[in-house]
């Protein structure tokens, strides 16, 4: 005879950008959850975030309340959330720190991601961070969420490697998927609360500076190598890297992968336009640039762009102050032209 049926965990999920929608999904299916409400940005705010997603259209939502705030720890949202009576919080995709009094409502505690393999690289944007330095590895950390900036006890890690040929977009589909496997394998224990936890150590880590559309400004006076991590790590579905030609913005959404001896030139020059993209002289080497376009329009193949707006050999790009470099690259304090 088979003993008593248990039921389902009740969760309540927040999430505003694409890694929400693997872990969405994931909890929708889970036979140990049942998701009682969505939580997510108005449409407004959400347009404003880089990567946002529509929760409302995840298959299988059905008829799970969605519930829409542009704060989350305001008292009117905490008490909507308290009348759930959730057993467990889920946040994925969630720009904001949430609120003690938040944290302190669901009876099993509260999870999150974090797209690095903590304490390493707590803070803001870490897969696009590591990207632009040149790193070759990330990963994807569950924790229990607590008032800090990532600072809560981890639950689990997953390492993700970061290829030659990644941009940020690819790396975040891989930390979203190894976010959505632990959140499976250690949902049941979460609601029986007894999920492993390991606190971190307040001396370890460090925490990245927060980034800012104006730093993707793309300094071509640095290696080859370099300047295609930058572009790459900033491409879509974040605002992108940019460089001024002509006096104009230009935006540069793709590169090809530097080989070890590739021609030179001053930095900045455009060596040559064809078929294969434009090539621009970096410092040193040179990069081929694959994709770009004005600002706010869509990106176009690279020699198609330049040809539209006679853009030939010789012409070159705007040297980048070092100041305003070592700040987009987080090494230095917002210059003073930026700063007023």
């Amino acid at each position: 005879m088979s003993g008593p049926q248990r039921s389902s965990g009740r969760v309540v999920f927040v999430g505003a950008v694409h890694e929400a929608l693997p872990a969405l999904s994931t909890l929708l299916a889970h036979p140990a959850a049942r998701v009682v409400a969505v939580l997510t940005p108005p449409a407004e705010q959400a347009r404003q975030l880089s990567g946002a997603v529509d929760l409302a259209a995840v298959g299988g939502l059905g008829g799970v309340r969605l519930l829409r705030a542009d704060d989350i720890n305001a008292p009117a949202v905490v008490g909507t959330v308290r009348r759930l009576a959730p057993d467990l919080l889920v946040v994925v995709g969630w720009t904001r720190l949430l609120g003690p009094e938040l944290l302190s409502v669901p009876a099993r505690g509260c999870v999150g991601f974090h797209a690095s393999l903590l304490p390493r690289h707590r803070g803001r944007a870490p897969v696009n961070w590591a990207i632009l330095r040149g790193e070759t590895l990330t990963g994807n950390t569950m924790l229990f969420l607590d008032p800090g900036a990532d600072t809560g006890d981890i639950i689990d890690q997953r390492p993700v490697r970061i290829r030659a040929d990644d941009t940020c977009a690819t790396v975040y589909e891989r930390v979203a998927a190894a976010g959505a496997q632990m959140l499976a394998e250690h949902l049941p224990a979460l609601l029986a609360g007894t999920a492993p936890r390991r606190p971190q150590s307040p001396s370890e880590g460090d925490l990245l500076p927060r980034r800012t559309p104006a730093m993707g400004i793309l300094d071509w006076n640095r290696p080859a190598r370099a300047v295609h991590d930058w572009v790459r790590a900033l491409t879509r579905p974040y605002p992108g890297a940019f460089s001024a030609l002509h006096g104009n913005r230009t935006m540069i959404w793709r590169t090809r992968p530097p080989g070890e001896s590739e021609p030179d030139g001053p930095a900045g020059t455009i060596l040559a336009v064809d078929q294969a993209g434009v090539r621009v002289a970096t410092s040193p080497g040179s990069v081929v640039v694959t994709s770009m376009s004005d600002p706010d329009q869509p990106p176009r193949h690279a020699a198609d762009w330049c040809a539209e707006h006679g853009i030939r050999p010789g012409a070159r790009f705007a040297a980048v102050p070092p100041a305003l470099a070592r700040w987009a690259r987080g090494e230095g304090p917002r210059p003073e032209v930026l700063a007023r």
